[in-house]
């Protein structure tokens, strides 16, 4: 468990930077989006200051999901971690709206501006700058199994593709074509809310105890192999934070002793640690009749 406890302490490092990155990156946009006139790359960067929140609620989470197991949190508090990605996916969602309704209103309202074509450098660069911070904190996900560095991950990869839209959109219209920048401002819109959306539904999913049925099936044949065990009668399985918790009910033969039946019931716990990465496992040991 304290290597659970380390990992945690490690996506917080991520989550960290992720704001860091976030606070330059929002004044960087903000400012050249409002000094180049483009809409795109105003959108992109007020995308960028509800990432900091979004990654500040991330990096709570993960702090709050460090403490100890007490008196009234007896698996310790490792959802805290699913709720901050559920606070963040929300965020993001009324932020995407928002940058909707505005870019539909610019579109409305269209006024032939080109932006200028430094607004469009800026966004590459910064799509540059964010995947880099991706590429770490998918690896400390990872790394970690932590569901609240891989949202803000997510957010980051999304984040990189935005730029590069706005991007796109900007050197458009140098060619004559200005109404494509509030365009891919509306790109940017449903970027960030289908982002939002998919974060929201994974960290929803999490919370209602659901749990992937491809993977249960995995482990379920995996401890049908387990010698001694005739079949496995009912498994159960929920995500609590970085964590994988197991219930399973074996049947194994009537003519085993219960010294044979608990050596099998402790096969199958360090089976599924090494092989799933499972955190608790709890093994019931029936006889077959």
């Amino acid at each position: 468990m304290e290597e659970r406890y380390n990992g945690l302490k490690l996506a917080e490092r991520g989550a960290r930077i992720s704001i860091i990155a976030y606070i330059a990156l929002s004044l960087v946009k903000l400012g050249i989006g409002y000094l180049a006139n483009s809409k795109a790359l105003t959108a992109d960067g007020l995308n960028n200051t509800t990432d900091i929140v979004a990654s500040l609620a991330v990096l709570i989470g993960l702090k709050i999901a460090r403490k100890p197991a007490d008196e009234d949190h007896l698996y310790g508090h490792f959802r805290a971690e699913t709720i901050a990605s559920l606070v963040s996916s929300l965020i993001m969602i009324g932020v995407g709206i928002d940058v909707l309704y505005n870019a539909a209103r610019a579109i409305i309202f269209f006024k032939s501006e080109a932006p200028d074509i430094i607004a469009a450098i800026v966004g590459i660069f910064c799509a540059v700058a964010i995947y880099f911070v991706y590429r770490y904190n998918k690896k400390i996900a990872i790394k970690t199994n932590s569901s609240g560095l891989m949202a803000a991950a997510k957010d980051n990869l999304s984040d990189a593709w935005v730029s590069i839209g706005t991007a796109v959109g900007i050197v458009a219209s140098q060619f004559g074509l200005p109404w494509i920048d509030p365009l891919a401002a509306i790109i940017v819109g449903l970027l960030i809310v289908k982002t939002g959306f998919d974060i929201f539904r994974e960290a929803a999913h999490n919370l209602t105890d659901g749990f992937n049925r491809e993977q249960l099936d995995n482990i379920t044949q995996c401890i049908n192999k387990v010698s001694g065990v005739k079949k496995t009668k009912n498994i159960r399985a929920r995500v609590n934070g970085n964590n994988i918790l197991i219930d399973v009910i074996v049947r194994v033969s009537p003519a085993l002793s219960v010294v044979e039946g608990h050596n099998i019931a402790e096969e199958i716990e360090v089976i599924l640690r090494r092989e799933f990465n499972i955190t608790d496992v709890v093994v019931h040991v029936e006889p077959e009749i």
